[in-house]
């Protein structure tokens, strides 16, 4: 008999994390090493929320709070709601978690049943299968292709839904493509869902304001008020604010799932950080001129890194809407050879290759439910990006 529990061979260690630790191992030995892999903005919080942090400490705020969050942060949280997606969400109806990764999981623990289906696009998030799969459902995964632009369609989501059908998770901007769905075709998703009363939203706003021009974000609650009971709309100042540390998730949704989320988040952490959700009601509620420069800066370093992916032989690099990913094919490089005699099978070859030939770390594909790709995070200098993309044209130019 097993002392592990059974549940833990349905799932994987998050491939994102490994990538960041390996490049973390190597540079520590010495390799000149580019690691693209974090999911986190490279810049400061801004001054005024690490301000109202050491507040807090000084004035003793350091005690534990209410189980999933402390008033004012609420109130802040639903101003934001309104402000910003035209959704008005009681106090009470809303949950603060320690990240916006414990607020997906406490919504998936507290609905699913073992066979329950939750329907997940593709490319998607490394954790979302697997906390799928810890919480006992069985994700059924929908792709979207290149040619589609990274989006499912209409069409795609009313043949995935079957009688055990509990959830669709939406994510848009998306990690890890950058695509965004537009209202319109937002709107085309949601009057499929509006068909299938049974079928619940959870929707991850996370790179709400990493927007870029050409695309306005909705969010699925907001384009379609009749899912609004039906919807659990969840975010964090972890992107926007460059909070990624600070652990900060939230997210609005109808009184009684909020009431069972509250639930499983008693039983297992608890209340977030005290001090970090003060920062994070400076960070909601104080100036938000952060937000754009810091879209600005994102925006150029998207440019940067599309044109010098494209350059690339064998690579085909789309523009991403938001988020600061791109998700190229490397469909032209496969079955190629490098240098050294190994042959390119499939993108954890390239990416394993890409690491041990020029020191550039990114994740590969499979690990997003699409291949053949590779997710690289433009979070990080112009000047990094720049060697990076030298240093892939030279490989993917030394193929044969």
């Amino acid at each position: 008999m097993s002392f592990l529990s059974a549940t833990l061979d349905r799932v994987k260690p998050s491939p994102t994390i490994a990538v960041t630790t390996l490049a973390g191992e190597l540079r520590a030995q010495g390799r000149d090493v580019i690691g693209l892999g974090a999911g986190e903005p490279d810049f400061d919080t801004p001054e005024h929320i690490r301000e109202a942090a050491k507040a807090a400490i000084d004035a003793g705020k350091t005690r534990y709070t209410p189980v999933d969050g402390i008033p004012e942060l609420k109130a802040a949280i639903r101003d934001k709601f309104l402000r910003d997606n035209d959704l008005d969400y009681p106090v009470a109806d809303i949950t603060v978690g320690t990240g916006g990764k414990q607020v997906l999981y406490n919504a998936l623990v507290a609905t699913l049943n073992p066979g329950d289906e939750v329907i997940i696009p593709a490319p998607y998030w490394v954790s979302y299968p697997d906390m799928v799969k810890l919480a006992g459902g069985e994700p059924v995964i929908v792709e979207g292709g290149l040619d589609a632009g990274y989006r499912i369609t209409p069409e795609q989501l009313e043949a995935a839904i079957t009688p055990r059908t509990k959830w669709l998770i939406f994510n848009s901007p998306s990690n890890p493509t950058g695509a965004g769905y537009d209202e319109a075709a937002l709107r085309a998703l949601t009057d499929v869902l509006e068909r299938h009363p049974h079928v619940w939203v959870l929707t991850d706003d996370m790179y709400e304001h990493i927007a870029f021009p050409g695309f306005e974000f909705r969010t699925p609650a907001q384009v379609a008020p009749a899912l609004k009971d039906r919807t659990l709309t969840v975010n964090g100042v972890s992107k926007a604010y460059a909070m990624t540390g600070w652990r900060i998730g939230y997210a609005g949704g109808p009184s009684e799932l909020i009431k069972a989320m509250r639930k499983v988040q008693s039983q297992s952490t608890s209340n977030p950080c005290s001090v970090s959700q003060w920062a994070a009601v400076a960070a909601l509620n104080g100036p938000q001129d952060y937000i754009p420069m810091s879209r600005d800066v994102f925006l150029r370093r998207r440019d940067l890194v599309v044109a010098g992916l494209n350059a690339a032989e064998g690579v085909t690099c789309p523009v991403p809407d938001g988020a600061f990913y791109v998700y190229p094919s490397i469909a032209g490089c496969i079955g190629k050879t490098t240098p050294a005699g190994k042959k390119i099978e499939n993108d954890e070859d390239f990416a394993t290759a890409l690491l041990e030939d020029t020191g550039v770390a990114v994740v590969f594909g499979a690990a997003f439910g699409l291949s053949p790709n590779f997710r690289v995070s433009y979070a990080t200098s112009d000047e990094v990006l720049e060697d990076a993309c030298r240093r892939i044209q030279s490989f993917c130019a030394g193929l044969k």
